[in-house]
């Protein structure tokens, strides 16, 4: 079997690292003790080896004899280590550039006169740089690393949302809105059944779910079957699909089973949970003599390299003899790019996908992640006019098997009629 190039790239890419990042740690202990200097060497190539070699199993050996856990978390250890490489690396770039621009300077200008530094006792700037890079990338380590304990971590959030032409009977009405399962990525189905647990407490009136139960399989869900079964509401369970669902991302056929059969498969079981699975739909819900309609759609992503399978046309046509409406649509891009501009008697979208990126920073008047440069609406509440999209960021977990600053979240979103309230 072949390596592709590429793999031996990134290989070198991640020893180009390990001695450009020695480099820059010998450059600041240079005062240091001997015994502290090695042991604090002798720490940094241990680690770097041991993520040398995590990558050469991933890379060249093949990782199914591995059990799932240690794979699980051998991947992430490694991918935490090289970001945080990376994150350090930008410090002593930037701190290179600037020695060879003074270095540059001093040969243009003042020929053979030394450019004169800081002096005296106090930390020079080149230091500074070089502990303030070091700093960062351990503290990105640390976090990733401690964000493993924190992926059963459920929050439950309460959000009250107010709405003009929301029907009388409605007003009251408690929705609990959760996303992205990933069962394909569990390890511990007690800490996952505790967090099913936090849904039921709510007792909802209606509980949504929007979207990626799996991770590509249908398969995965088996041994979650009884857990999330548990699962029920007065007005019904409502679900639908996300891109993870499709299977888009795995080799088939796998295990004699097809791509088709595979979502085939999926569908069963949601209805064996006893969810109702919307394919480009839509239905009414009754309370009190009223109706709304609920409508779901499958994936819909304005994003290019996720799929476009919903047909918003479909999923509405009909629902318009309805007073008030709310969308179960996974992607939350679909909800600038065609939802608010083509459907503006939507009044409220509930999405997922994004997870936060399980990763971020959310602190009351301050939320932040990486995600947000890719999503403009990617956790929580957004509104514009008369319409509202909220985004839950997941309840599980994919890739990377922890969460830091951004929790997995169960949402409770009580609808109130504004001139009841």
């Amino acid at each position: 079997m072949r390596t592709p190039v590429g793999s031996f790239i990134l290989l070198l890419i991640i020893i180009v690292l390990d001695i450009y990042v020695f480099m820059a740690i010998k450059s600041i202990s240079f005062s240091a003790g001997s015994r502290i200097k090695t042991l604090v060497y002798s720490v940094y190539w241990l680690v770097s080896v041991m993520a040398v070699i995590g990558v050469m199993i991933f890379v060249f050996g093949g990782t199914e004899y591995l059990p799932k856990k240690v794979r699980t978390y051998l991947f992430a250890s490694i991918l935490a280590f090289v970001f945080a490489q990376i994150i350090s690396s930008v410090f002593f770039l930037i701190d290179d550039v600037r020695r060879l621009i003074q270095w540059a300077a001093g040969k243009v200008f003042f020929r053979n006169t030394e450019i004169a530094t800081m002096s005296g006792d106090g930390i020079t700037r080149s230091a500074f740089l070089s502990w303030l890079g070091l700093a960062a990338g351990t503290s990105l380590f640390g976090s990733l690393i401690y964000g493993f304990s924190n992926k059963y971590n459920y929050r439950v959030k309460h959000v009250k949302l107010s709405f003009d032409n929301l029907p009388a009977g409605f007003n009251g009405v408690k929705i609990v809105h959760f996303s992205d399962v990933h069962s394909g990525s569990f390890m511990n189905k007690k800490a996952v059944a505790h967090g099913v647990e936090k849904i039921i407490a709510e007792k909802g009136d209606i509980v949504i779910f929007s979207g990626d139960l799996v991770n590509d399989r249908a398969t995965e869900m088996q041994d979650y079957m009884d857990v999330f079964s548990k699962v029920k509401a007065p007005m019904g369970v409502y679900s639908t699909f996300g891109n993870h669902d499709y299977g888009d991302y795995a080799r088939w056929p796998y295990e004699g089973v097809t791509k088709e059969q595979n979502l085939q498969n999926l569908a069963k079981m949601h209805e064996q949970l006893g969810w109702r699975l919307m394919m480009d739909e839509h239905i009414p819900l009754e309370k009190n003599g009223d109706k709304i309609a609920l409508i779901g759609i499958q994936n819909w992503s304005a994003k290019a390299r996720f799929p476009k399978y919903g047909d918003m046309k479909k999923a509405y046509a009909g629902a318009e003899a309805y007073p008030f409406k709310i969308l179960i649509s996974h992607d939350p891009s679909h909800w600038d790019a065609q939802v608010r501009p083509e459907y503006d008697d939507v009044d409220l979208t509930l999405s997922g996908h994004t997870h936060g990126m399980q990763f971020g920073v959310e602190i009351p008047g301050f939320k932040w992640s990486p995600v947000q440069y890719m999503y403009k609406e990617w956790d929580g509440l957004y509104e514009e006019g008369k319409q509202k999209l909220y985004v839950n960021p997941g309840f599980g977990f994919i890739g990377y098997p922890g969460r830091v600053g951004i929790l997995a979240e169960i949402t409770v979103i009580e609808l109130v009629n504004h001139k009841m309230a």
